[in-house]
């Protein structure tokens, strides 16, 4: 059974609410930890000032008057809109530091590369760009428990955390696409760095493009819940979002687990070469999983994912 957790959220009326929702197996001591009325509201953007994006509250907490900072990289790389829309949505209260690929890495999965140098070029301020994947680019940012990016960021970065946010990716990373994605292994290097880490991408709808504004909104709806309660230590959030055919529709936080099932594939044989032949926005689900809670529900989907077991798994 699912259970719910109220907190104000984004609709085009101020005083309607958007529901927060723990799908089992996850319990909900996990995911809502330390939580008050305050942490909980989820303040979003109505839909009729649509233009500027939703900015993140400052966190509450004794620390307040400094500003969070973090790194971000993704994997669609450096120039990618989807990147560009994450920052602007943290603009304003977090000092953040970019670490992306030079160019596209999409579905290099946590490959790292040893077998060359990499060149790691000053784009502007606070802004990078390295010929690696998006491993590569986390491990360059935190490696060494944060050196270079502390050294860039310089104050702002000595109030702990330090965060790693990868995305916003173009297209889903649902279900088993964790494991080739770029955008999730750029959080999950950074947790098993020891850093707290997001991933956030944009699950595209058939025939169409997002619209990186609101995009935009929707993330910024899943910061503010996650950003004042990291992952257990050795996990990182993964965040889908869904696309309406209305881009003005609001939606639900569900926290749900990963679905397992596998892509409906083939391979078709066309002059002696194989064919990937699948239909993603149709592929296997289940009921309650990312999958459906983000394709079929269009909800915004949030999974916490391990970098090995939990104990508790086992006993």
């Amino acid at each position: 059974m699912t259970q719910t957790v109220a907190a104000l959220g984004r609709s085009p009326t101020p005083s309607s609410t958007t529901l927060i929702k723990l799908s089992s197996p996850l319990r909900r001591e996990d995911v809502i930890r330390d939580a008050s009325p305050p942490a909980m509201r989820v303040q979003t953007m109505p839909t009729s000032r649509r233009g500027t994006t939703t900015p993140l509250p400052m966190p509450s907490s004794d620390s307040a008057a400094l500003k969070r900072s973090i790194v971000l990289s993704n994997d669609d790389g450096v120039e990618a809109p989807g990147l560009a829309a994450l920052a602007e949505v943290l603009s304003s209260k977090a000092d953040c530091l970019i670490v992306a690929p030079s160019g596209p890495q999409s579905g290099v999965g946590h490959a790292v590369t040893t077998n060359r140098p990499m060149v790691l070029q000053e784009l502007g301020s606070q802004r990078f760009g390295l010929d690696g994947t998006p491993a590569d680019c986390v491990r360059v940012a935190l490696g060494e428990r944060g050196a270079f990016a502390r050294k860039q960021l310089g104050d702002t970065a000595k109030a702990p955390p330090l965060w790693l946010i990868a995305g916003i990716n173009h297209g889903a990373n649902l279900g088993m696409d964790v494991y080739i994605s770029g955008t999730a292994a750029a959080a999950r290097e950074a947790a098993i760095l020891g850093f707290p880490a997001i991933a956030i991408s944009q699950y595209v709808a058939k025939h169409r493009q997002p619209d990186w504004q609101a995009t935009a909104e929707r993330a910024a709806q899943a910061l503010e819940v996650l950003l004042v309660r990291p992952p257990r230590a050795g996990s990182f959030w993964n965040v889908n979002l869904p696309h309406p055919a209305d881009e003005s529709t609001g939606h639900d936080i569900v926290f749900c687990p990963v679905d397992p099932s596998p892509h409906a594939f083939r391979y078709e044989t066309r002059d002696g070469e194989l064919h990937w032949i699948s239909d993603f926005h149709n592929r296997p689900r289940r009921q309650g999983h990312d999958i459906d809670t983000c394709m079929s529900s269009g909800q915004i989907a949030i999974s916490e994912l391990p970098i090995q077991p939990f104990l508790e798994n086992f006993l």
